[in-house]
């Protein structure tokens, strides 16, 4: 049970995150609480699946309970608040999760992944590559603050369901909430997306020998790193 639900949960977590943004994008458009409420409920599988799908009691306990709370506040003013939160919170973790590898005795997280990818530990690296691969790591820590402080500051001057106008101030300067979403559902992912393939353009510029033959080999064999090298990167 225990194999067949680490072989599932990765295709199963892999759309749920497809359909995260999807589901935020028509909620934000439709304004109610219940396309909100099923939008955070998939973010609320996708932490949560490992558990599901191995059966664990916690982890079914936290989801339905969670749940119940969506169900409870899909007639209120605040599950379309709560879609605010998880751009801000996302990207900040994923931020603190870049920068924290860069300290010692932590190996930079994309040191390790490229460090994998050439079958060897960080520090057998070319010297020229491990030192790309700190600032690289750096450079995505920053990126991903910036996101989540210009989708912190895109949702405190949201109308009608940002921070300040919830709070009972009109913003001096104000987006509607179909400008916030398509910021934090697609533009915010665009950039994400776009960063990914442009390094890889200058690391192909910059590095000629690669363990990979192109975009979709260099896809292939990360997937190929398995569960067990994601699962404790993220750990």
């Amino acid at each position: 049970m225990n194999d067949i639900s680490s072989r599932a949960s990765g295709p199963a977590r892999l759309l749920l995150a497809i359909g995260y943004p999807l589901l935020a994008h028509w909620a934000s458009h439709d304004g109610g609480g219940v396309p909100a409420a099923l939008a955070l409920a998939d973010l609320v599988l996708f932490v949560t699946i490992d558990g599901v799908l191995s059966l664990r009691p916690a982890p079914w306990a936290a989801t339905l309970a969670l749940f119940g709370a969506l169900a409870a506040v899909t007639r209120t003013p605040y599950a379309q608040m709560l879609l605010l939160t998880p751009p801000v919170l996302f990207n900040g973790w994923l931020a603190w999760w870049f920068g924290r590898s860069l300290r010692a005795p932590r190996e930079a997280l994309i040191t390790r992944i490229v460090a994998a990818l050439h079958g060897c530990q960080p520090r057998g690296l070319a010297p020229e590559l491990y030192r790309y691969t700190r600032r690289l790591t750096g450079l995505w820590a920053a990126v991903l603050i910036a996101l989540a402080l210009i989708n912190g500051a895109l949702a405190t001057i949201a109308v009608p369901d940002g921070v300040l106008f919830r709070l009972g101030y009109t913003p001096a300067i104000a987006i509607s909430r179909e400008q916030w979403s398509w910021f934090a559902n697609i533009i915010n992912y665009g950039v994400v997306g776009g960063m990914f393939a442009v390094e890889y353009l200058v690391r192909q510029h910059l590095f000629k020998q690669r363990p990979e033959k192109n975009f979709f080999d260099f896809l292939r064999k990360m997937a190929q790193l398995g569960p067990r090298f994601w699962k404790e990167l993220f750990s």
